[in-house]
């Protein structure tokens, strides 16, 4: 193998928009990465699910398109 040619790889801190923080390894060179989603936030790992309501966004659509759904099919 060649001498010097791999990345520096180092211990990094990592901070998540929830407040976690956790060390890990990487070749950045910044010593920091602020992320949006952790392990400790995310749904698939928590078991906890936000339902979004999307009835109010349908009925806003149709409301607003709707008639010209209408004329098209007549």
């Amino acid at each position: 193998m060649k001498a010097d040619i791999h990345p520096n790889y180092k211990e990094i801190q990592v901070t998540c928009s929830c407040g976690n923080n956790f060390a890990t390894r990487s070749t950045m060179s910044k010593p920091t990465i602020h992320v949006e989603v952790c392990s400790m936030c995310h749904p698939f790992y928590t078991g906890k699910q936000k339902i979004v309501d999307t009835a109010g966004r349908v009925e806003k659509f149709n409301q607003k398109f709707g008639a010209m759904r209408r004329k098209a099919a007549a």
